[in-house]
This record gives structure tokens, C-alpha cells and sequence, in this order.
């Protein structure tokens, strides 16, 4: 039996992965979250009797060391962070409170015997691209904005860490992640939901930034086959998908699947934190996939399906 901790576990992300990690009934699976951004109800549906919420903030010693000490986990995922671009640059301080955060779980998992921390990093430690496509080895790493700086000193941390107390460790660089389940103020939850109501749907600038979109299964499928396998040990994977967009062009994609009549406007460019363009090097995601990631329109079409599922449910 694996005792796993999931911190920032009612997150879009983290909920998904908590639930998968608990369909294993020799998995224990306690989630921490202090419900900022995260919502219970994305782990408390449907019950499991392996899956336990706890409320707490890991950037507070006194509140996740009894977690640890109660429970003696034998690997973590460290998902708690603060998330979304013009949340972060609004708030710069908050931020940097994360890094207490991970100077905990860590210091936590050598004191009390976890073999591995899981750590979700960012695409946005790249920074501006010097190449395309990122590289996990080759392209380095020059953002200078806050939430940025602070995923580079958790891998920083989590490097350090494993030199000096033998603690394992997998780093994930996220890129742009979707599903049913995100929040609504992130890009394709956000003109999804616009253009279902025919409102308009606003980018910043000329829309002409690119992304590419990968799918919240595709997300936790590659992260747990790396931790099941035991791959991508004290190493980085970037998990995101190598099909360029640009946010015009997603939002002329969710017009045309949706039959919305969705006016596209203009508004200024943000002062900071919108960058050009990011695109990864997934060769070694798709090692772990062992498939073709869902491309983009049918991962929509996936959405759009399962919200009227359960619109109906509920009439």
C-alpha cells in the first residue's frame, strides 16, 4: 500500500490526478488544499474511501508538518501553487510566499521518509523562447517574472535536496492544460464559456501569441506513467502538447464548434506575462503516453459533450 500526498489537490489539475492516483484501492490519498483557488467538490465527487481532504496551506509549517507526521507518506506531489498569469503579476508577493511552501514539503519528506517528490513546474520558466521547440536540456531558463522565478527555485530546491539528502524527485514544466474541470478565468474555459453565451470574446493585443493546448488526461496519464514507472527520476519532463495555435485562432475554433455568434475584440496587451510564443519538445512525454496526445478540436468537442451531460443531469 502507497501512502501519497497531493498538495493543491482540489485544484483543476491536482483533483484529477488525486482521483486516478485513488482509483488504485492499495493507494491511500490525502489532499491538502487551503481552497484559494481549489474547490472541494472537484475531489469530493464521486466519494472514495481512500481519498481524504484535509484543509490546510502548505506555506505554513504548524499546518502541513501534523499532515506528515500523522500520516508518514511515501511519495508527494507537489502541486500548491498560486496560478494564472494576471493573478500572479497582480499579485508578485504572494507568490514568493510559495517558496516557503516548498522549502516545507521538502524538508517534511526528508524528515519523515517520503522516497519522491513529484513537482508541477511551468512552462513560464522559459521565459521568451530562444528556441523552438523547448527543450528540457537545451533551452534555457530566463523568465524574470515572479511565478517563474519561484517553479525555477523549486527545481533548484528539489536538485539541491537529492545531492545533499538523497531525496528523489520528478519535475513536470506544464504548459497550457485544459479540461472540463478548469477554472473559468484561464483562456479556453474562459472563451468556451463566452461563446456558448454569444458574448464577446476579448484577447490581449493582436491575438497572434501562440500556445499549444494539451488535454488534462493526456496531462495526468503522461505524470502518472512517470511515477508508476519509476521514470523521469531526479529529472524534468515537459508535459504540454507540440501543436502550435494562436489565441486568435483558438478563439475562431471555439466560434466554429460552438456555432456561437461570438464577436472577437481587441483589448490592450498585457504590460507583462504574455509570452509570444511556447511550444515544448514532447518527445519524451510521448515515451510516457505511449500515444498520440487528443488533438485539440476533439478535446473541445470532449468538453462541450460532457457540459451538456451534465446540464441535463441536473434538469
Amino acid at each position: 500500500m502507497a501512502r501519497i500526498l497531493v498538495t493543491g489537490g482540489a485544484g483543476f489539475i491536482a483533483s484529477d490526478l488525486a482521483q486516478k492516483l485513488a482509483d488504485d484501492t492499495d493507494n491511500q490519498v490525502v489532499v491538502v488544499d487551503n481552497l484559494l483557488t481549489g474547490e472541494l467538490e472537484k475531489i469530493t465527487v464521486p466519494p472514495k474511501k481512500n481519498l481524504r481532504f484535509v484543509k490546510c496551506d502548505v506555506n505554513r509549517f504548524d499546518d502541513i508538518s501534523g499532515v506528515f507526521y500523522t500520516n508518514r507518506f511515501d511519495h508527494v506531489f507537489h502541486y500548491a501553487a498560486v496560478v494564472g498569469v494576471k493573478r500572479t503579476t497582480d499579485h508578485p508577493v504572494m507568490v514568493l510566499r510559495d517558496i516557503d511552501g516548498i522549502r516545507n514539503i521538502l524538508d517534511l519528506s526528508k524528515n519523515t521518509g517520503v522516497s519522491r517528490v513529484l513537482f508541477s513546474s511551468s512552462s513560464e520558466v522559459y521565459g521568451e523562447p530562444v528556441e523552438i521547440p523547448q527543450n528540457e536540456r537545451t533551452t534555457p531558463l530566463n523568465s524574470k517574472l515572479p511565478y517563474a522565478i519561484v517553479k525555477n527555485i523549486g527545481e533548484a530546491f528539489l536538485r539541491s535536496y537529492q545531492k545533499e539528502f538523497g531525496l528523489d524527485y520528478t519535475v513536470f514544466r506544464f504548459f497550457n492544460t485544459y479540461g472540463p474541470k478548469q477554472s473559468k478565468d484561464f483562456v479556453v474555459a474562459k472563451f468556451l464559456r463566452a461563446a456558448v453565451a454569444n458574448e464577446d470574446i476579448t484577447l490581449y493585443g493582436d491575438g497572434l501569441q501562440t500556445r499549444t493546448f494539451c488535454y488534462v488526461d493526456d496531462n495526468i496519464d503522461a505524470c502518472l506513467a512517470a511515477y508508476y514507472k519509476g521514470e523521469v527520476m531526479n529529472d524534468v519532463v515537459n508535459i504540454g502538447s507540440d501543436h502550435e495555435i494562436t489565441i486568435k485562432a483558438l478563439a475562431e475554433l471555439i466560434i466554429e464548434i460552438t456555432g456561437s455568434g461570438s464577436r472577437i475584440v481587441h483589448l490592450p496587451p498585457l504590460e507583462e506575462g504574455d509570452m509570444t510564443r511556447r511550444m515544448p519538445d514532447v518527445t519524451r512525454m510521448r515515451s510516457l503516453l505511449d500515444r498520440e496526445p487528443l488533438p485539440l478540436r476533439k478535446g473541445l468537442e470532449r468538453i462541450l459533450e460532457l457540459s451538456m451531460a451534465q446540464s441535463d443531469r441536473s434538469k
